[in-house]
């Protein structure tokens, strides 16, 4: 199949050498805004591989799908543009930034009647998986506390802030998006802090560089998750999970950016992740395996867009939180923007 990939940044780069060694692909259309930058990952990926001079260009060369890796300002209309065509499409996440352009982007898709697969990876890493199962099998007896965390070795450049979405929605949407995923509940409440002790270009944004949020559970589970684009110590992603009968953890091992000051500890962590691509290549090669395979028409979807909604409805209850420091149902947020039947929404009250 003939593969058209928008967007050739960091992530980008890494799937179109994914895409390029695929079995399936047989050839990969590669386009930037920064043609040169295209040109040059078209270079070295070698035969198979070519540059289109734009996503116009890209597009009229006709696909048999389309990946979608560019800045999030793109994402919703380059959607549009590839359902409209009734190609299969994956992009990451988000679709938007703001909840209309995301509830638009999924009308078209419906309407389309084609594929859309979201970009949420840690829904293929091995051990959030297999807590997963766990959950699922009742091995933790009644889950009670969840505890999520995604931080950053160092923040990102000070001209990527503005158009990230801000920390709810760039970071801490991905443990939106596992905690939903691996508990199989809907978050019914938020209430979120920020806080800014860094560098002034956040705040400059109207973002935070360190948050912290409490997440009710549909069923009473309560759930704590933090972010921050702050430890040196390195890239530190993990979930735990704490039921009556036992406790696991996800992202716990040798690479683990923690130090125990405990007698007889290890002094620290030799090779401690450093990024996303470092923490989690193996799990972005799985999940757009898994894209090839649904248009191969040999695997369903495994995260449409819906999913990506209910991760954002989440996100911007707690920048709703943050700003007028109260708790914020998500029903709320999802009646406000005139959303029907999300699992959020549609959700009773915590137990």
């Amino acid at each position: 199949m003939r593969v058209v990939l928008v967007g050739v940044g960091r992530l980008g780069s890494f799937h179109a050498e994914t895409l390029h060694g695929h079995p399936d692909v047989t050839e990969l259309v590669v386009a930037d805004a920064d043609t040169a930058r295209a040109a040059g990952t078209a270079g070295r990926l070698g035969p198979g591989a070519r540059a289109a001079g734009s996503v116009d260009e890209a597009f009229a060369a006709g696909a048999d799908a389309v990946v979608i890796a560019s800045a999030t300002a793109a994402h919703a209309e380059l959607i549009s543009r590839a359902v409209r065509a009734g190609l299969p499409t994956y992009c990451e996440k988000p679709i938007a930034l703001d909840l209309a352009s995301t509830v638009a982007a999924l009308r078209e898709v419906e309407e389309a009647g084609t594929v859309l697969q979201m970009g949420f990876q840690r829904r293929f890493d091995p051990g959030y998986r297999a807590a997963r199962e766990a959950v699922r099998a009742g091995r933790l007896g009644r889950l009670h506390t969840v505890r999520a965390m995604t931080s950053d070795m160092a923040p990102p450049p000070p001209e990527f802030v503005p158009l990230s979405g801000g920390l709810y929605r760039d970071c801490l949407i991905h443990d939106f998006d596992a905690t939903r995923w691996v508990t199989g509940r809907e978050v019914v409440e938020v209430y979120a802090m920020g806080a800014n002790g860094g560098a002034d270009f956040f705040r400059e944004a109207g973002d935070v560089d360190t948050a912290a949020a409490l997440l009710t559970l549909d069923d009473g589970t309560l759930v704590t998750a933090t972010s921050t684009r702050y430890n040196g110590a390195g890239y530190d992603i993990r979930m735990e999970l704490a039921g009556s009968l036992d406790q696991i953890a996800v992202g716990v091992g040798a690479r683990t950016p923690v130090t125990s000051v405990e007698p007889g500890a290890a002094p620290g962590v030799p090779d401690p992740w450093t990024g996303f691509v470092d923490r989690f290549g193996d799990a972005y090669r799985a999940e757009i395996d898994t894209f090839v395979r649904v248009v191969a028409g040999r695997a369903a979807n495994p995260c449409d867009g819906r999913e990506a909604l209910e991760a954002l409805l989440v996100a911007e209850a707690c920048e709703v939180s943050r700003a007028e420091r109260r708790p914020v149902r998500i029903a709320e947020i999802a009646e406000s923007a005139a959303i029907a039947g999300t699992g959020a929404a549609a959700a009773g009250p915590a137990t």
